[in-house]
C-alpha cells in the first residue's frame, strides 16, 4: 500500500533560537520513499542534518526571530501488513544479548525502573515465555492507564503514570518500557507516524504516536500498549531509551508552539496503478 504522511508546524520564536528537529523517516525506510522527503522551513532558513547515537536523523538551525513554519508531505510504500505476532518468541539471558542492547535495559529520564521493579516482579515474574510475558505487560498497561489528549503532561515518569492511570501514548510506551526492563527484557521508546488504517478513524486531531520495541529471540518485535491489537502502516522517525532522546523539536531559547497539524493515511489506487499491480 502507499501512505501518504507529513506535518505543518509553526513556532513563535521571540528571539534568534538554536533548535534540533527529529522530523525525518528513519534511514531504514529510505528505500520505500516514492516522492521527495524534504523539511521546508519557512523563508529558506539554513540546516543540516545529522545521525544521533540511536541512528535517528536530525536537523539542526537556527531560527530567527518570528513565526517559523516547518512543512513536509510525501508518499511511503508500506507492505500492509499488520504488526507481527510471534507468540514462541524467547527472552534471551542477559549474558546472551548484543552489546547495543544492553542500554535499554537501563533505567532512563521517563522510566524510572528502579520504583517499578517490584511490582514487575509481583505482576509477571512467574510468567513463562518472553513474547507471553510482553504481551502480559502490555494488557496490564492497556488496563491501568486511561487515554486521554486532556492527560498530556511532558513531565510525567513511567512510574507517576502508574500512580496517575493516566496519559497519552507515551505514557503508555514508557510504562510498558520500564516494566519490560525490570524483567531484563531490552525495551526502546519509538515514535512515528500510525494513521487510522484497518480501523475505525479516530475523530481526534492527528498526532504523531508512540509505541515500544522489545528485544526478543534475537531481534526486535513491535508492541503498542496503548491500542493493543496489531496496527497497519507504522513509519518509525525515532527510536531510543525514552521520550527525552525522540522530541521531535529542542529549542534552545522561548518558543511557542503555534501550529501542529499531522497527517497520515492510505493513499487509494488509482486505475492506473491497479492495472499495473495486475500486470506484475
Amino acid at each position: 500500500m502507499k501512505i501518504r504522511a507529513g506535518y505543518d508546524i509553526a513556532f513563535q520564536c521571540s528571539q534568534e533560537t538554536p533548535m534540533l528537529l527529529m522530523l525525518s523517516v528513519r534511514p531504514e525506510r529510505g528505500a520505500d520513499l516514492l516522492t521527495e522527503h524534504r523539511i521546508q522551513l519557512s523563508n529558506e532558513i539554513p540546516s543540516r542534518d545529522y545521525r544521533d547515537l540511536f541512528g535517528n536523523v536530525c536537523t539542526r538551525l537556527a531560527a530567527p526571530a518570528g513565526l517559523l513554519e516547518i512543512r513536509n508531505e510525501f508518499v511511503i510504500s508500506d507492505n500492509g501488513l499488520p504488526d507481527e505476532v510471534s507468540p514462541r518468541a524467547e527472552q534471551w539471558p542477559i549474558d546472551c544479548l548484543p552489546d547495543e542492547a544492553l542500554v535499554y535495559l537501563l533505567g532512563s529520564r521517563y522510566c524510572d525502573t528502579e520504583k517499578l521493579s517490584q511490582l514487575a516482579w509481583q505482576q509477571f515474574g512467574s510468567i513463562v515465555g518472553g513474547w507471553q510475558r510482553v504481551k502480559a505487560i502490555c494488557d496490564y498497561v492497556h488496563n491501568q492507564l486511561e487515554f486521554g489528549y486532556h492527560h498530556a503532561r511532558p513531565d510525567r515518569t513511567a512510574s507517576e503514570g502508574h500512580q496517575e492511570r493516566r496519559g497519552v501514548c507515551r505514557d503508555f510506551a514508557h510504562l510498558a518500557v520500564a516494566l519490560c526492563r525490570c524483567l531484563n527484557i531490552p525495551a526502546r521508546y519509538c515514535t512515528g507516524y500510525l494513521g487510522d488504517i484497518g480501523v475505525p478513524r479516530d475523530p481526534a486531531p492527528m498526532d504523531f504516536s508512540a509505541w515500544f520495541e522489545a528485544f526478543l529471540d534475537g531481534r526486535w518485535f513491535t508492541f503498542d500498549a496503548r491500542h493493543n491489537h496489531p496496527r497497519i502502516g507504522r513509519v518509525v522517525i525515532g527510536r531510543g531509551r525514552d521520550a527525552a532522546d525522540v522530541a521531535i523539536s529542542t529549542a534552545f531559547g522561548p518558543t511557542q508552539l503555534v501550529r501542529f497539524q499531522v497527517v497520515t493515511e492510505e493513499v487509494a489506487n488509482t486505475s492506473a496503478d491497479q492495472k499495473l499491480e495486475a500486470a506484475v
